[in-house]
């Protein structure tokens, strides 16, 4: 049974090797890209370019940041930061693009960080605080948009109802969302005991842990907003902080989705959010992050599992000619 695991694994790599080829290759037959699209990627600045590249390498240098801390939490020290960085990068490369970001992202990692030591049991719980990560810089950097403007969720008027998007609720939803940070800061200062919610159960890491990833989890969607910020037009250009709220959102939604790469779901929603660009200087700007944020990491990520996924085969190729030399 272990020599057909050994086998096993290394064609689920491959599987999802070609299974990614196959939805890139929809990600472009799906993508209508017209003349006046391109005018507007035409009409880019090369500086507004360069800032886009440097703002998708802050977002993976964060998401790298995430697996360190993760490991961090576990104990484990041995991890070379290079190792971690590739292992990261590639990992949400694919997962971003497959969707089903928490199953692929467990087995893309196990592959991984099984060759450091790290046990099954172990990878579940580093893939789970990753995505806790994540969601917690989405409630904080939500709480501080909303308490900071408040009209920001007028811009989702007809889409959601009255209640929702009047300027009051937003800022007490806000400050909810800020309230419960507080509380986790003030749980993980105090080493509390974890809090039991339902269902859920809120464990509070030591203050190493927690005052990391009050840095790390913003910085992420930071950088990724800035990739649609830089792409957009001077010219009815709402502002960094829409962007940044924009993208907390359809971002989010698309995630929820699991659509490959939330291809249709987040389009609509920042076009619909952001009414003030023309739609295909928009559009230009999406795809500009699609390319920064999803394909060209995809391309990159496609040959890092390609070639360790046949390093990992012609080894278990190896040791089986050994063993029948052997017996």
């Amino acid at each position: 049974m272990k020599k057909l695991l050994d086998y096993f694994w290394p064609l689920v790599g491959l599987v999802a090797v070609v299974a990614s080829f196959y939805l890139l290759y929809h990600e472009f037959q799906g993508e209508s890209v017209g003349t006046e699209v391109w005018t507007a990627l035409n009409n880019i600045s090369v500086s507004h370019y360069v800032f886009a590249g440097l703002s998708t390498l802050i977002a993976y240098a964060a998401l790298a940041w995430y697996d360190r801390i993760a490991l961090l939490y576990l104990g484990v020290t041995n991890i070379s930061w290079p190792f971690i960085s590739l292992c990261s990068f590639t990992t949400y490369a694919l997962s971003h693009n497959i969707g089903a970001s928490v199953f692929s992202g467990a087995m893309v990692r196990y592959r991984a960080y099984s060759t450091k030591g790290l046990t099954a049991g172990q990878v579940a719980a580093l893939v789970v605080l990753c995505s806790y990560t994540f969601g917690f810089g989405n409630v904080l950097l939500g709480g501080a948009l909303l308490t900071f403007d408040p009209t920001l969720m007028s811009r989702l008027s007809g889409l959601l109802p009255e209640q929702v998007t009047n300027p009051a609720a937003a800022l007490t939803v806000g400050l909810l969302c800020l309230a419960g940070v507080g509380v986790y800061v003030v749980g993980s200062l105090l080493r509390l005991k974890p809090l039991k919610i339902g269902k859920w159960t809120v464990v509070y890491p030591g203050p190493e842990i927690m005052v990391r990833q009050l840095f790390a989890a913003p910085l992420e969607l930071i950088g990724a907003a800035g990739i649609i910020y830089f792409a957009l037009p001077v010219e009815g250009n709402p502002g960094y902080l829409v962007v940044l709220g924009t993208f907390l959102l359809s971002f989010s939604a698309a995630l929820v989705s699991h659509a490959p790469g939330g291809l249709g779901i987040f389009e609509l929603l920042f076009i619909k959010i952001v009414p003030d660009v023309a739609r295909v200087k928009v559009l230009a700007a999406l795809l500009v992050w699609r390319l920064f944020y999803l394909i060209i990491p995809l391309l990159f990520a496609l040959v890092v599992v390609a070639l360790f996924e046949r390093d990992k085969l012609a080894e278990t190729l190896r040791k089986a000619r050994h063993d029948e030399a052997d017996s």
